[in-house]
C-alpha cells in the first residue's frame, strides 16, 4: 500500500501542505504556555508538533484533530485565555506506541521536549524541538524494519536529459548516488523503494507524471538545488576539496541531489552525521537492467498477489539484519561482471563443501545483531547503554570469524579476514565500564561497573549504607512505639515517610516529634526530622550518581565515534558473508547446482525448476523440470503454445529467475546450467491496467512491449506472455506476428526470447524464420478430461482447452455445454476443407517480403529530411496546411 502524500497541487503547480500551518493569532489573554507553543509551531508549520507538557505529549488546533483521528484518542480542548483550543495528547512513555502510527499515517512529526526541569522560580520551562521524524528520516527501532533499508531519496531534474538521484539511509549511513534518464531513475526508485522522496517544489507535477503518485513526497525550495550550494554542502560534510576520491566528481546532477539531501537531514535536527562516511556511485553498467515491469512480473522482491510468494522469501535465510538488507539489493541488482559473479560462487561452493566451517560462521553471526544500525546511533546521540553492550558483544563475535576465515583455503575469504577489524581497544573498554545487563535508558542508571570512577563508588557506598540506616530507623521506631506493621516508604511528593496502619494510629502510639503528612484509607503517613536529614543525603547522592553515570557514558560514546568507519566496514563484510551463507544453505536444502558462467550468448538449462513453485507443491506431485536452450544464432526465439494452466508462464519465469540467480552469485534449481551473461531482462507477463490514469489493460500491455522493443540488446532475455490478447483476434495475431518478426529481423540485436501464446497460427513463423522454433507444453486427453503433463516438447500445439479450464474453475455446466456448441459451429465455419479466412490471410502474410522494415526506415528518413528543411518562421498558415498534407501522404 502506497504511503499517502503530504502535498496537494494547486492550479499554478505550487505546493500546499496538507498539515496546514496554525495561524499565529494571539488572543487578548493568551496563556504563556500557548504563546510558547505557537512560537515553536511557527518554525515547523508542516509538521504535527508533539509538545511535552509534564508527563504528556500534547497537540493543539489542527494538529490535535489529525492526531485524534489517526491514533483514535479523545479530542478535547484547552482554555487559552477565554478561547477553547482543540487538544489531544498521550502519556510521554507511550511515545514508542503512538509515534510510528503518526509517521505511517503520512505525517511529519516534530518532537518538542522540555529542556530543563520545572521549578517554582520559573513560570514556564524552556522547550525546543529535539527531533523531526518523517517516513524517510527515522532511526527508532519501532519505526524501522530490520530486514530492509529505510531510504530517503532526492530526485533532481535538470535542463538536460539527465536526472540526478541520491539515496541515503540515515539508520545505516549508506549514501548512494546515480544519474541517468527518467527510465533509469524510475528503475532505481522501484528497486530501492524509498520511504520518502524529495524534489524541488516546482517539479511536483512533473514528478507525478513521470514516476506516478504512489510515493510519499516532500517539496523543497528551488534555491536548495543550486549546484554551488549543494557542492559546498558535500565538501563541508566529507571535509574534502573535490569529490574525485568518491568517483562522483563528474556527476553534477547527482551531486545536487546529494547536497540537497544533506540540507534536508540537517533541517530535521540531525546535525551530527559522522556515520555517513562515504558516498558511493551506482554504476548502470555494473548491474543487469530490470525495469519496474520485470521486477513486478518476476515477483523478485514482492508479489502483487495476496497469497503470492516472492523470490526473496526463498533466498533469504540470513541471520543478521545487515545480511537481510544486503540480499534485497543483490536480488534487485544482479551482477554483470563475470569475475565478481565467480568470486561469489566460489565462496558459496566453499561453504557448501565445508559444513563445520559454515556452522562456525553462522553461530558467530547470530551474536552480532544489527551492528550497522547500532553504530549509526552513536553520532546521532540515540544509542543506549544496552545497545553499546550489544555492540561490544558483536565485536567479540568478530574474532572467531576472523580466525576461521584466516584458516580457510579460499583466497577470497582470506582477504575478507584481513579487512575485518577487531577494534579491541574500544571493545575492551566497553566491557570494563558497562555492566552486562545494562538498561535501555540512561535515566535508569546502574549501568557503570564498580571500580570505573572513585567518586561514583563513594556515592554508591553512601546509598548502600543509607538503606541500612533506614532499616535501623524502622526497627528502632518499631521497638520504641510497639507498632509492628510500621514501614518506611518514599514518594516524590514529600520524600521518605513512616506509614502507620489504622490499627495503630491512636495518638498514644505516635511519638510527638512525628509530623502527619497524609491520611489514607488504610492508615496515616508521617515524617520525622531524622528522616528528612537522611533524605537530603540520599537524594543528593542519587542525583550525583546519575549525573556521573551520564558523564561516563557520554565519554564512552564519544570514544566510540573514532571507530565508526571500521565498525561499519565490519558490518558490511559480515553482511556479505551472511548472504553467501544463505545461498549455501538453500543450495544444500533445495538441491541447487553451481551454474557455469561465461561470456557466450547461450542459455543452456537442463532440468530447470521454478525456485518458488517447487517449494509449495505436495510431495506426491513433484515439480516437472524442463530444458531450455537459447542462443543468438540458431535457437533465438521459442514460440511456445499449449493450453491454459499447462505451465507456460511458469516456464518463462523460471528461465529468467535461474539466469538472475546465477548472476546474483547463487546456485540454481537445475540439473545443470550454462549462463552466458545477460545484461537486460524484459518481461511482458499477465494482464494489468491503470484505469485511474486512463490506460486500459491493452494500453498497458502495448506500453510495456514498446519499452522492450525500444531497448533490446544482443544479451537481452525477453519473456512475452500472451501478447495481443487484449484486442480483437485479427489485431492481436497481427501485433504478435509483427513483434516476433521484428525480434528476428531487426538490425539492432538478436535477443533471446521466450514467446508464450494462444495464437496457434504463429506456429507458421517457424517455417519462415530459421531462428524461431516451435514448442508446446504437453497434455494428455483421457475421455473428456485433460491432464497437464507440464513438459516442454518440440513442435506447435493446436489446442488451448479454454473451455476445459472454465469447467475446472466451476463454471455452470449449462454455460460450458453451450460454449462447446458455439466452438464447434465456429470451427465448422472457419476451418473447412479450403482453409479459414484467417488461415488464408496468414498464408498471404507469409509471402510478404522481409524488406518492410527497410522500407519503413527509408520513409522515416525522408520525413525527417523534409521536417529539418522547414523554416517555421517564414511559412504562412496555408503553406503549413499544404506541408502537413504532404507529410501525411508520405507517411501512408
Amino acid at each position: 500500500m502506497a504511503r499517502p502524500k503530504n502535498t496537494e497541487r494547486l492550479a499554478d503547480d505550487s505546493l500546499l501542505f496538507n498539515v496546514a500551518p496554525i495561524k499565529v493569532e494571539p488572543v487578548s489573554k493568551e496563556t504563556p504556555l500557548m504563546t510558547q507553543y505557537y512560537q515553536m509551531k511557527a518554525q515547523y508549520p508542516d509538521a504535527i508538533m508533539l509538545f511535552r507538557v509534564g508527563d504528556f505529549y500534547e497537540t493543539f488546533g489542527e494538529d490535535a484533530v489529525k492526531t485524534a483521528n489517526v491514533l483514535g484518542i479523545t479530542l478535547t480542548s484547552r482554555n487559552n485565555g477565554g478561547n477553547d483550543v482543540p487538544l489531544a495528547g498521550f502519556p510521554y512513555h507511550s511515545l514508542d506506541t503512538y509515534l510510528p502510527r503518526l509517521v505511517r499515517g503520512g505525517y511529519r512529526v516534530a518532537i518538542c521536549e522540555q529542556l530543563e526541569k520545572p521549578s517554582k522560580e520559573k513560570k514556564i520551562v524552556r522547550r525546543g524541538v529535539t527531533e523531526m521524524v518523517t517516513p524517510g528520516i527515522a532511526i527508532s527501532d519501532n519505526l524501522l524494519n530490520h530486514q530492509q533499508n529505510n531510504f530517503l531519496a532526492t530526485v533532481h531534474f535538470s535542463n538536460t536529459n539527465l536526472v540526478g538521484v541520491a539515496l541515503v539511509d540515515l539508520s545505516t549511513g549508506e549514501f548512494l548516488v546515480s544519474e541517468g534518464d527518467v527510465a533509469y531513475i524510475d528503475k532505481l526508485l522501484q528497486s530501492f523503494a524509498p520511504s520518502e522522496i524529495l524534489f524541488s517544489k516546482k517539479f511536483a507535477k512533473s514528478f507525478d507524471q513521470i514516476f506516478g503518485d504512489k510515493w510519499y513526497t516532500y517539496g523543497l525550495e528551488d534555491w536548495i538545488f543550486s549546484h554551488d550550494y549543494t557542492q559546498e554542502k558535500l565538501y563541508k560534510h566529507f571535509e574534502v576539496n573535490n569529490l574525485k576520491g568518491f568517483g562522483v566528481d563528474e556527476m553534477q546532477q547527482a551531486q545536487v541531489a546529494a547536497g540537497a539531501t544533506l540540507h534536508y537531514i540537517a533541517s530535521t535536527e540531525y546535525k551530527n552525521l559522522q556515520h555517513i562516511t562515504n558516498i558511493s556511485r551506482i554504476l548502470p553498467d555494473k548491474y543487469v537492467w530490470l525495469d519496474r515491469f520485470t521486477v513486478r512480473n518476476l515477483e523478485l522482491l514482492y508479489s502483487p498477489h495476496e497469497s503470492g510468494v516472492p523470490l526473496i522469501h526463498i533466498l533469504d535465510k540470513t541471520v543478521t539484519p545487515m545480511g537481510a538488507r544486503l540480499l534485497k539489493k543483490w536480488v534487485a541488482l544482479p551482477l554483470k561482471n563475470l569475475q565478481e559473479i565467480e568470486a561469489r560462487l566460489d565462496k558459496v561452493a566453499y561453504f557448501t563443501d565445508h559444513e563445520d566451517f559454515k556452522n562456525v560462521l553462522e553461530t558467530q553471526l547470530k551474536l552480532v545483531g544489527d551492528m550497522e544500525r547500532l553504530i549509526s546511533k552513536v553520532p546521532l546521540g540515540k544509542v543506549s547503554p544496552r545497545e553499546v553492550v550489544q555492540l561490544k558483544r558483536a565485536l567479540y563475535a568478530i574474532e572467531p570469524v576472523k580466525i576461521a576465515l584466516q584458516h580457510s583455503e579460499n583466497a577470497h575469504l582470506q582477504r575478507t579476514a584481513e579487512q575485518l577489524q577487531l577494534c579491541a581497544t574500544i571493545r575492551d573498554r566497553i566491557a570494563k565500564e558497562l555492566v552486562e545487563d545494562a538498561p535501555a535508558l540512561v535515566s535508569k542508571g546502574g549501568f557503570v561497573r564498580e571500580g570505573v570512577n572513585t567518586e561514583l563508588d563513594e556515592l554508591r557506598h553512601i546509598i548502600r549504607n543509607s538503606k541500612e540506616i533506614l532499616l535501623e530507623i524502622q526497627q528502632r521506631e518499631i521497638r520504641k512505639t510497639g507498632i509492628q506493621s510500621l514501614k518506611i516508604g518514599y514518594n516524590s511528593v514529600f520524600g521518605y515517610y513512616l506509614e502507620v496502619t489504622n490499627k495503630y494510629k491512636d495518638a498514644l502510639s505516635i511519638p510527638a516529634d512525628w509530623v502527619r503528612k497524609q491520611t489514607l484509607s488504610t492508615g496515616e503517613r508521617y515524617i520525622s526530622e531524622e528522616l528528612k536529614v537522611l533524605e537530603g543525603k540520599i537524594l543528593g547522592a542519587e542525583e550525583q550518581i546519575l549525573a556521573l553515570e551520564e558523564r561516563i557514558f557520554a565519554d564512552l560514546v564519544f570514544a566510540i565515534t573514532d571507530y565508526i568507519q571500521p565498525i561499519q566496514t565490519n558490518a558490511q563484510h559480515l553482511g556479505v558473508l551472511d548472504c553467501l551463507l544463505s545461498f549455501s544453505k538453500i543450495a544444500v536444502k533445495n538441491k541447487y547446482v553451481r551454474p557455469v558462467m561465461d561470456d557466450s550468448l547461450v542459455i543452456d538449462i537442463k532440468a530447470g525448476r521454478h525456485p518458488v513453485i517447487e517449494q509449495f507443491l505436495p510431495e506426491d506431485a513433484p515439480f516437472i523440470p524442463n530444458d531450455i536452450f537459447l542462443d543468438n544464432d540458431e535457437q533465438q526465439i521459442y514460440m511456445i503454445t499449449g493450453p491454459n494452466m499447462a505451465g507456460k508462464s511458469a516456464l518463462l519465469r523460471q528461465t529468467a529467475l535461474i539466469a538472475l540467480m546465477a548472476q546474483m552469485g547463487s546456485f540454481v534449481p537445475a540439473a545443470s546450467a550454462r549462463i552466458g551473461c545477460i545484461d537486460k531482462v524484459f518481461t511482458r507477463v499477465g494482464a494489468s491496467d491503470n484505469l485511474s490514469s486512463g490506460e486500459s489493460t491493452f494500453m498497458v500491455e502495448m506500453t510495456e512491449t514498446a519499452s522492450i522493443l525500444n531497448n533490446i540488446s544482443e544479451r537481452s532475455l525477453i519473456l512475452l506472455d500472451e501478447i495481443g490478447r487484449g484486442t480483437s483476434t485479427y489485431d492481436g495475431i497481427s501485433i504478435a506476428w509483427s513483434i516476433a518478426e521484428y525480434l528476428h529481423n531487426n538490425d539492432l540485436a538478436r535477443p533471446k526470447t521466450l514467446f508464450a501464446t494462444h495464437y496457434h497460427e504463429l506456429n507458421e513463423l517457424a517455417d519462415r524464420y530459421s531462428r524461431i522454433h516451435n514448442f508446446h507444453v504437453a497434455t494428455k486427453e483421457i475421455g473428456q478430461k485433460v491432464i497437464f503433463l507440464r513438459k516442454l516438447v518440440a513442435g506447435g500445439s493446436q489446442h488451448s482447452f479454454g473451455i476445459h479450464v472454465a469447467r475446472m474453475a466451476g463454471m455452470p455446466r449449462t454455460v460450458v455445454n453451450r460454449a462447446n456448441e458455439i466452438l464447434a459451429q465456429l470451427e465448422d465455419k472457419h476451418i473447412d476443407a479450403d482453409g479459414s479466412e484467417l488461415q488464408h490471410s496468414l498464408q498471404k502474410l507469409s509471402t510478404v517480403k522481409t524488406n518492410v522494415y527497410e522500407a519503413a526506415d527509408e520513409a522515416a528518413l525522408r520525413l525527417k529530411e523534409i521536417v529539418q528543411q522547414l523554416d517555421l518562421n517564414t511559412l504562412t498558415p496555408i503553406e503549413c496546411m499544404l506541408k502537413l498534407h504532404e507529410l501525411k501522404r508520405l507517411s501512408e
